[in-house]
């Protein structure tokens, strides 16, 4: 039986429900004081929708949708949860036109709800990963053409994306201007934890901020040099996971998406991070993840086309 026949996505009481399971574990949370209570209390009547709830500190109502990505869509919600659940299981992505078709919806639903998924997925990045006794590894890659540059050596003309992978733990990606010290280095000293063994390549941004770590060895790939004994026992220098997942951002952009607009290119990386950061959960654990993290990222379509 195909996972999507399960009732939560045939269904959008059902829907709700599994909502309510994955967003209200302890009981349902106020967003608008955000008191936790098994008291608050669900309003019944002919003229309410199911869901609907009263906190009973601030007597707003509420609903497991309010502040959340799914707030005032028109789309029922097990349709939502089917498109999150795709999105999840997809590994290399799977475009709006492709949604548009398996859904139902019209191509400009397919996009805008593509798009409020993606913001679903970024995580906040106020605590570095790493630490001590992890190794981080941290490489750039260069993706597409910006609009209105000649192409030149060194990949000036192309998006640029830098990416930190903690070796068996999550990734974090930002689409930067450029690829030189002045910009790597608040993005390293501020997402990594200083206590991390750093690796990367021989690129020389890469050195004059690696003395602010633990530690810090690069590989030398002009050399063809990819892997190589570490000073640390045991451990072997290379930077290949984070090239195992430029691997999948690359194939997913090109493959799958075909074209990314700069405005929307960091959205994308956000969604490849996800899946990437979760590739050792199953697909509906990823998914309930994602459920999991939909508080606070309402986003509207004048919020989209903004940036």
């Amino acid at each position: 039986m195909s996972i999507l026949n399960q009732p939560h996505f045939q269904d959008a009481d059902k829907a709700r429900e599994y909502l309510e399971a994955m967003r209200w574990p302890g009981g349902p949370i106020c967003p608008h004081c955000g008191s936790v209570s098994k008291d608050h209390y669900a309003l019944k009547g002919k003229a309410h929708r199911p869901g609907l709830m009263k906190c009973k500190d601030c007597r707003e109502q509420f609903s497991v949708t309010v502040g959340t990505v799914f707030e005032r869509s028109k789309i029922a919600l097990n349709v939502w949860l089917q498109a999150v659940f795709l999105l999840c299981s997809s590994k290399k992505g799977m475009s709006s036109h492709q949604l548009h078709r398996m859904l139902g919806v019209t191509y400009k639903t397919a996009w805008f709800m593509s798009h409020r998924i993606r913001e679903a997925f970024k995580v906040p990045t106020t605590t570095p990963i790493g630490g001590g006794g992890k190794i981080v590894e941290a490489d750039e890659t260069f993706y597409g053409k910006i609009k209105g540059r000649k192409a030149t050596p060194g990949g000036d003309s192309a998006h640029k994306i830098v990416s930190l992978v903690e070796r068996d733990g999550s990734v974090r990606s930002f689409h930067v201007a450029n690829v030189d010290h002045k910009t790597l280095k608040p993005i390293l000293m501020a997402q990594i934890d200083k206590a991390s063994h750093l690796m990367t390549d021989g690129a020389s941004h890469y050195k004059k901020v690696g003395p602010h770590f633990a530690m810090h060895e690069s590989t030398n790939h002009y050399k063809k040099q990819y892997a190589k004994p570490s000073r640390k026992a045991g451990v072997t220098v290379h930077s290949n996971t984070v090239e195992s997942y430029f691997g999948l951002l690359k194939r997913g952009l090109v493959g799958t998406y075909h074209h990314v607009s700069e405005e929307h290119l960091q959205r994308y990386c956000n969604e490849f991070d996800f899946r990437f950061s979760h590739r050792k959960t199953t697909d509906t654990e990823r998914a309930d993840q994602a459920l999991k993290q939909l508080g606070g990222k309402r986003l509207t379509y004048r919020r989209i086309n903004a940036h």
